[in-house]
C-alpha cells in the first residue's frame, strides 16, 4: 500500500468544504429556531392584548357564571342556554365576533382574544353559534 500525502492545497480545500457545510447546517438550524420563535411570538403578542385583569378575570368568570351573573364575558362549552345568559331579559346579549362562544349580558372584552364584544339579538347569537358548530339550547 502506498501512503500518499495530501498536498497543502487539497487539505485547505477539504477544510473549506467542511467549514462551508458546517455553516450551511448552522444557518438551517438557526432558521428553524427563528421560525419556531416567530410562531410562538404570534401567540405571545395575541396574549399580550389581554391585560392582567382580563387574565385574572378568567377564573372570576367561572365564579360569576356559577352565581348566575353573566355581566362579565364567559367562554361557554357544551350546550349553551342563551336565555339564561340574558339576565335583563331584553332579548340581546354580547358576543365576540371571533370567538362566538364568548358571551355576556353586559359589554366587555373577550378574555381569549381581547376583542370587544358586539351586541346581538338572541336569535343572531344562536345563528352564529350553530353556524360555527356549537350546540344551543
Amino acid at each position: 500500500m502506498s501512503n500518499k500525502m495530501q498536498s497543502p492545497f487539497t487539505v485547505k480545500t477539504n477544510t473549506v468544504k467542511i467549514l462551508f457545510l458546517s455553516f450551511i447546517v448552522f444557518l438551517t438550524a438557526a432558521s428553524l429556531s427563528y421560525a419556531q420563535d416567530a410562531a410562538k411570538g404570534k401567540t405571545t403578542q395575541h396574549e399580550m392584548k389581554m391585560d392582567k385583569n382580563m387574565k385574572m378575570g378568567k377564573k372570576g368568570n367561572i365564579k360569576e357564571m356559577m352565581k348566575g351573573n353573566h355581566s362579565s364575558p364567559v367562554v361557554y362549552k357544551g350546550v349553551i342556554n342563551l336565555k339564561s345568559i340574558d339576565d335583563n331579559k331584553d332579548g340581546k346579549i354580547y358576543q365576540c365576533p371571533m370567538d362566538f362562544n364568548v358571551l355576556s349580558d353586559k359589554p366587555g372584552v373577550d378574555p381569549k382574544c381581547g376583542m370587544k364584544l358586539k351586541e346581538v339579538t338572541l336569535s343572531k347569537a344562536k345563528s352564529n353559534l350553530i353556524k360555527h358548530g356549537f350546540k344551543v339550547k
